[in-house]
């Protein structure tokens, strides 16, 4: 991935902070999603008075680039604070780590964290979920 495709992943990010709907927690996230095809689709955090139901920014993302056909992934990047202020970086919860294992190869996506566009880390999906469970445990094994 170039710099220019990181820096244009941040700016993408940090842009759908202003859609977050955090009423309760003041946690605004953003999130932007690169697809193979060159493609970006982004989420924003949305929150629920009854808490279950919230979505994370990451999977709104996902769940969009999913349910337009899309099932190839190369990068997310994640940004978020109080109040949508970049303050540290936001890692992915468990959840989204999960969705993650679900349509992206370990060893090859990345997941940017920024606190700006000057301040970012990049990791692998297998950094962050090293015994993920993910597709390739269900497939059957021939001995």
């Amino acid at each position: 991935m170039t710099e220019t495709q990181i820096l244009e992943l941040i700016e993408t990010a940090v842009s759908q902070l202003s859609f977050s709907y955090t009423p309760y927690s003041h946690f605004k996230v953003g999130a932007a999603l690169l697809a193979k095809n060159g493609q970006i689709y982004t989420g924003c955090n949305i929150e629920n008075a009854a808490y279950t139901p919230t979505n994370c920014a990451e999977r709104t993302a996902f769940f969009k680039a999913v349910s337009e056909g899309v099932r190839e992934f190369e990068a997310i990047c994640i940004v978020g604070g109080p109040e949508g202020k970049l303050a540290d970086y936001t890692p992915p919860c468990g959840v989204c780590r999960q969705v993650m294992m679900e349509f992206c190869r370990p060893d090859e996506f990345q997941i940017i964290l920024a606190r700006g566009k000057d301040d970012y880390k990049i990791y692998k999906l297998r950094d962050l979920i090293p015994q993920g469970f993910g597709p390739g445990n269900l497939e059957e094994r021939q001995e």
